[in-house]
């Protein structure tokens, strides 16, 4: 019997597509081993009800209306559903989009520790620009980048306080110190895993970081193309497109459960969360308007996806 897949999510922002993609095609093509990657889209978690934090715009930055507080990504908050959305079970790994991997995450899964309610890579990072890529605040905060890439142990006794409630409603900062945590129960993982580029120590040169993190802005954008690591990035992103790399896969559910549809007419390119269901001929059918229907062909799918019962 093969080994479950492991969970994987990746924090995804419409406005850095890109960089989501090659983040997970370069989990996919070096894994020995199934994952089950999912992107922590914000518009889905508030459809299902798991997300709920208001925000607003000022000028060209968005600001968190609960603390005041500016964030620049979609998954600022959304990060720390992870556990909720694992049922507070097992093991799971969170990182941010601007990630690009170069070895095996069973590496990183492998310092699993049931000690630890949360191994992290212990930045010592106090950015000394005032703006992000893109015309961004940078903020800076205590335990800064501690929280962009996460090896959650979801079912540990104390992840039980990090209900979705705690995440919408406190502070940007409380969540990304792990405040609710003993400074015990946060564990350590190596700098290989989330190497900040132009930020941490430069490595000898034969090598190579195995979470290369593009912190102050990726090959993605042109005004980043030079960055350490950017060749590696690019070259990436030039072989997803190869078969077996894609995202979507075109064919219906087979199984029951929750998933991604998307469809460039009916959705517009814009992913829905749907409920699929089994049905007593054995064609999977859909939740729409309360009650199942035939799947619409023409859609494309990723899933299933856990959820909160």
């Amino acid at each position: 019997m093969s080994a479950p897949a492991r969970a994987v999510f990746i924090g995804y922002d419409q406005s850095e597509d890109k960089a989501y993609q090659v983040c997970r095609t370069s989990m996919l093509r070096h894994s020995a081993s199934p994952l089950h990657v999912t992107p922590l889209r914000e518009r889905a978690l508030r459809h299902i009800g798991l997300y709920e934090r208001p925000w607003e715009v000022r000028g060209k930055q968005k600001y968190d209306v609960r603390d005041g507080k500016p964030f620049s990504t979609d998954f600022a908050f959304t990060r720390f559903l992870v556990p909720a959305l694992m049922q507070h079970e097992g093991w799971a790994l969170f990182c941010d989009l601007d990630f690009l991997f170069t070895a095996d995450l069973a590496g990183l899964f492998d310092h699993a520790d049931d000690r630890y309610a949360a191994l992290v890579v212990m930045h010592d990072h106090t950015p000394t620009e005032t703006e992000k890529m893109g015309g961004k605040v940078q903020t800076t905060y205590l335990r800064k980048n501690w929280s962009s890439l996460v090896l959650w142990n979801c079912g540990h006794p104390s992840n039980k306080a990090l209900t979705p409630q705690a995440v919408n409603t406190e502070s940007g900062q409380w969540l990304h110190a792990f405040s609710w945590l003993d400074d015990a129960e946060i564990g350590g993982l190596p700098k290989t895993w989330n190497w900040l580029s132009g930020v941490s120590d430069k490595l000898p040169k034969d090598e190579v970081p195995k979470g290369i993190h593009y912190t102050l802005g990726g090959p993605w954008f042109l005004e980043c193309q030079t960055v350490p690591y950017a060749s590696l990035w690019l070259e990436e992103e030039a072989g997803r497109y190869a078969p077996g790399n894609g995202e979507w896969d075109h064919g219906k559910p087979t199984l029951p459960g929750f998933y991604f549809a998307r469809d460039d007419h009916w959705t517009d390119g814009e992913p829905i969360l749907v409920q699929v269901v089994g049905h007593n001929d054995g064609e999977c059918m859909w939740i729409k308007g309360g009650a199942p229907e035939a799947i619409t062909p023409g859609f494309r799918w990723q899933g299933p996806i856990k959820v909160p019962a």
